[in-house]
């Protein structure tokens, strides 16, 4: 396989016609190039979805009350009712495989009115009343001081933690921000931490940096909410799928505010997991596509290689008839036939390879420049070493075969008959 000699034999054979080479060779390119620059198309807009939802736990499931669809037990048909604080109790207490389980409370909202002040500036903001556990449900870079935490909890502090957005219209620049106090629906509240969003699912990533997060039993209190619980933001265990859970949980729910068992719509919720599956389905159906389409461009380009070979082989009919004259036999024949082909392939996708490598680095280099490129859909479209491994093992696999027909018409020709070809 590394002798000189056989080496020599294979370049004099593909660089007679280099013309006819070199066009015979841009199909495996051309096949190699597409085949790699979708997987790296697909693996960006991956790695795009994936920086929008900022590290969100995925095995989550967001719940809220509505009104019951069906009378029971002498209740009427559209009741309204309220979660309760006793309802996280007993979520927690009798469903197991819950990681965390966490209540909200909310003012404010789309267009809502002006609901935080400070000095002379107003805004309306989105104001959550939260446990400490939701950052790490939703993660958020916490830039300055800190999150609630527990203290805040027990002691029902008046302390908020607010976003770049609300800072940069209710502050002015370089204003000191920790220790200062906004009011929020005429409660004053204290600021002990600043933090940017890192998610952008669900939302305007602008509007995502214009919300304020107070202790959940200070929100409360300060607001007159009682025991009321908004809604849930519940995540499960990493081996237990929410979706596997929620029907437990909705009949707990549904058994403590006396609700028909086979109402669906008095309580709403949004299982994130399933939809995760969904688009990790989506993606893996990407990637199948991208295989298929791949390939087949390949196919086209490993179709010319046979031809090339044939018209090889039909060229050098007298040199293989001297050959086997000599004593050369068949499997020697094949060899040097299928080495061509695979030579030819690999040079040809080796090639594709790097072209695709070079255009995706100038890609991830234009979106690294990009203006607000944190907005773009598609983030560092690649492939992993694992995918050029495939590719390469696709074009030994593709010489073989192309080199395989020509391999065969070769020794089918008796060494007589090839002797008297001129």
């Amino acid at each position: 396989m590394f002798s000189r000699d056989k080496w020599n034999e294979i370049i004099e054979a593909l660089s007679a016609n280099p013309f006819r080479t070199l066009i015979t060779a841009f199909g495996v390119f051309w096949g190699i190039f597409i085949l790699v620059i979708l997987l790296s198309a697909s693996q960006g807009l991956q790695n795009g979805i994936k920086r929008q939802m900022g590290g969100l736990s995925t095995n989550t499931m967001f719940m809220w009350t509505s009104s019951t669809s069906k009378p029971y037990k002498g209740l009427p048909q559209g009741r309204n009712y309220n979660f309760k604080n006793g309802d996280v109790d007993a979520i927690k207490r009798d469903i197991d495989g819950l990681l965390y389980v966490s209540p909200r409370n909310q003012l404010g909202g789309f267009r809502g009115s002006n609901n935080v002040v400070r000095g002379t500036k107003t805004g309306a903001y989105n104001v959550y009343g939260d446990y400490p556990e939701f950052i790490l449900q939703q993660p958020m870079d916490i830039l300055q001081g800190r999150f609630i935490n527990y203290g805040d909890i027990e002691n029902k502090r008046k302390v908020t933690v607010i976003g770049e957005g609300v800072i940069r219209e209710l502050y002015a620049p370089g204003e000191e921000v920790l220790g200062s106090y906004i009011k929020v629906q005429g409660v004053n509240f204290m600021v002990v931490g600043v933090y940017k969003s890192i998610s952008n699912m669900g939302g305007d990533a602008e509007e995502s940096q214009k919300q304020l997060f107070i202790p959940f039993t200070t929100f409360q209190q300060a607001f007159n909410y009682g025991d009321i619980v908004g809604w849930m933001t519940i995540t499960a265990e990493d081996n237990k799928p929410i979706t596997d859970l929620k029907e437990s949980i909705f009949k707990l729910l549904k058994n403590r505010h006396t609700i028909d068992p086979t109402d669906d719509r008095a309580i709403g919720h949004f299982d994130l997991y399933q939809e995760f599956k969904k688009i990790n389905g989506l993606f893996s159906i990407l990637t199948a596509v991208s295989y298929i389409v791949g390939i087949f461009i390949l196919g086209s380009g490993i179709i010319g290689i046979v031809n090339i070979m044939l018209i090889i082989v039909k060229e050098r009919t007298q040199e293989i008839g001297i050959r086997r004259a000599l004593g050369a036999t068949p499997a020697v024949i094949i060899k040097q036939i299928l080495t061509e082909s695979v030579v030819l392939s690999l040079v040809a996708g080796m090639a594709g390879i790097i072209f695709a490598s070079l255009v995706l680095w100038l890609i991830n280099f234009g979106l690294e420049k990009a203006p607000n490129s944190d907005q773009i859909p598609i983030v560092n479209p690649s492939v992993s070493l694992g995918v050029v491994v495939i590719a390469l093992l696709i074009l030994v696999v593709a010489g073989l075969l192309a080199g395989l027909i020509p391999a065969i018409t070769a020794i089918k020709v008796k060494p007589i008959d090839a002797l008297r070809t001129e």
